[in-house]
């Protein structure tokens, strides 16, 4: 199975209510007055990084990734477990991990290790605690509405490359925590960037029942001469959403399209339809 025959297949388990039917990142649990936000992701050796790469740089990504989901739905981090494979060098693992969860503002609550033969893989739980209702969703974006992006998208790629004035943006990409705090009560729909802009666009059209029709010179690219890599190669960790147009938004956004009654295709790029997303990103398998 690929990624989204996966995916569709897990679809048909019992699934908890706050699951959002796994058309979400995070899973939302309401208990008495206060509403939980719940997100795992992995990140495997081969595959997110390098056999090579620094192991600090690898446990800093893993809790920014985490935690730029927690972002997307407006949530505060209370903690996170972590899963770890042992034997890739645990100690300058374990400095990463401290430095970024003193950097990022959470903490470990406790986790698991395994010894394991093969290619290292670690996942990290994060805990939030949601500070607006309702939780904002994939599928909240409406006709009428403007689309959004917090940043330029294709820092990390350049990174990836060894541009060094961007191998931050790959190596220790910082999550738009108070950003997605701040936007909670003013969007209709949010997601962060993990996979690319033009899939991302495409899965929350696509969730919404909507066209997202973008605009490809207002896109704010970190390559402009590489339009159409950095559209699509992903881990920027911005946040892409809608709202009203000509909302006041509290924090600096770009507007980038308009959000449009389903036509042709969830997505269009200059009024090209991009129906495809096996062709717009990042997905596995």
């Amino acid at each position: 199975m690929n990624e989204a025959e996966f995916v569709t297949a897990l679809r048909r388990l019992p699934l908890h209510p706050g699951a959002r039917g796994l058309e979400d990142d995070c899973a939302i649990l309401t208990i008495g007055a206060e509403t939980l936000v719940v997100t795992h992701d992995m990140m495997a050796e081969g595959t997110h990084f390098r056999p090579d790469a620094d192991m600090a740089d690898v446990a800093w990504k893993l809790l920014a990734a985490n935690l730029s989901d927690l972002a997307a739905k407006g949530a505060e981090p209370v903690g996170v477990l972590l899963g770890h494979s042992l034997g890739s060098d645990d100690a300058r693992f374990l400095a990463g991990l401290d430095e970024a969860l003193r950097s990022l503002g959470t903490v470990l609550m406790g986790g698991d290790t395994v010894a394991a033969t093969g290619p290292s893989t670690y996942g990290i739980t994060a805990i939030g605690r949601a500070t607006h209702s309702p939780v904002p969703s994939r599928q909240g974006a409406a006709a009428g509405h403007a689309v959004y992006v917090t940043g330029p998208v294709g820092r990390a790629m350049l990174g990836y490359e060894g541009d060094p004035d961007h191998l931050a943006a790959f190596n220790r990409p910082v999550p738009r925590m108070a950003e997605g705090v701040a936007l909670a009560p003013h969007v209709s729909a949010m997601m962060d960037i993990s996979d690319g802009l033009l899939l991302d666009c495409w899965r929350m059209a696509w969730t919404s029942g909507v066209t997202f029709a973008l605009a490809a010179d207002a896109v704010p690219v970190a390559e402009p001469a590489r339009f159409a890599e950095c559209v699509r190669w992903g881990d920027d960790y911005e946040l892409l959403f809608t709202a009203p147009e000509g909302a006041a938004l509290p924090v600096p956004a770009i507007r980038i399209g308009a959000v449009r009654a389903r036509g042709s295709a969830p997505l269009l790029l200059d009024e090209t339809p991009l129906a495809d997303p096996a062709r717009l990103g990042y997905s596995h398998g």
